[in-house]
């Protein structure tokens, strides 16, 4: 069985979604959905393991993002238009379900697919971002935050103050990190520590700072973390990320009530059905959700729902693939076991 990662590229009259694929065409599909600022090779730990295993693994690069199309509006980043690239994505596989992988911004995407498409799900998996049955959005997330290290007079959106920062300052935002990609990429993509448990998160500053690193300025210079980069895979990041800047990115951020309204058409189906995982990164102090209120929506909207945790940051599939590997593996012979592959 081969575990070499093919790259492929599927297009429609709508859009064009180029994706990362291991192991045999007719294995069960499974796909994992990158968030910001990420690309399909976020997934590169799991696709020859998942590929190897016998199912069909899948890595796209998302709307905005890599070799996939990129659009203009802000509006052409709503949800919405995600899930369908995705199910289009399915159809192109010519599989009718699909177990769905999400990260960051990628678990909301699978989470409203499993909520707006269950027909199409196996089983969801989440890592760090938790389902929020209203949709994804400031709106939805700052009622729940942790009041006692986000106290409201100081910390109105507590650690998710960087999302008001793009609604009111979306071209700040983007330049900031256009300015040095390179760095900015070398600053992202590092490993989690406990360190900073129970204090506020950079996030909650980024209004008072005036930008990410201050009004105007890129993001400092320094060295790549190795536990979570090679030098390929800073280079492959930075080229995606030059190549079509960060309009893309960031206006998934831009989206909050239409995502909200999506959710709302599909209020219906907010329990969700299927097995379902979710793994908690201990040591991401945004989406803290082992000591929060955060996953609540979520444990209270899943009827067959796993819980694991890794210790380790918010790139928890690049900096602790093993352990990540292992706690989807364990999920899917549990919960799923009739679609493990014979071989």
């Amino acid at each position: 069985m081969s575990h070499s990662v093919e790259e492929r590229v599927i297009k429609s009259a709508r859009h064009a979604t180029f994706y990362l694929a291991c192991g045999p065409e007719a294995g069960t599909p499974v796909i994992f959905v990158h968030g910001w600022p990420e690309l399909s090779i976020s997934w590169r730990h799991q696709l020859p393991v998942f590929g190897g295993l016998g199912f069909r693994a899948i890595a796209p690069d998302m709307r905005g993002y890599g070799r996939s199309s990129v659009y203009d509006r802000y509006e052409d980043y709503a949800q919405e238009h995600i899930v369908t690239d995705m199910i289009e994505l399915l159809d192109s596989l010519g599989a009718d379900k699909a177990i769905w992988v999400g990260h960051d911004w990628g678990a909301p995407v699978v989470w409203s697919l499993a909520q707006q498409h269950p027909e199409r799900c196996h089983g969801v998996a989440a890592l760090c971002v938790p389902y929020m049955p209203g949709g994804m959005a400031p709106e939805t997330l700052v009622p729940l935050a942790d009041r006692t290290i986000y106290p409201e007079a100081a910390f109105p959106a507590a650690q998710w103050d960087y999302m008001l920062f793009y609604r009111e300052s979306f071209a700040a935002a983007c330049a900031s990190f256009e300015a040095d990609v390179r760095a900015t990429v070398k600053l992202l993509f590092r490993a989690g520590s406990p360190d900073g448990q129970g204090q506020p998160a950079a996030t909650a500053y980024t209004r008072a700072r005036g930008g990410w690193f201050g009004p105007g300025a890129p993001a400092p210079d320094v060295p790549r973390d190795e536990s979570v980069l090679t030098l390929e895979d800073e280079n492959r990041y930075v080229e995606g990320l030059t190549r079509n800047g960060f309009f893309g990115p960031d206006s998934w951020y831009m989206n909050g009530l239409a995502n909200m309204a999506y959710a709302d058409e599909a209020a219906a189906r907010a329990h969700l059905p299927m097995p379902a995982l979710f793994i908690h990164a201990a040591y991401d102090h945004v989406c803290a959700t082992l000591d929060s209120r955060l996953a609540d929506p979520m444990r209270a909207h899943c009827a067959d729902l796993t819980e694991a945790t890794v210790a380790s940051g918010h790139w928890m599939a690049q900096e602790k693939p093993a352990e990540v590997n292992a706690a989807l593996v364990r999920w899917l012979a549990a919960r799923l076991p009739d679609l493990w592959p014979v071989t």
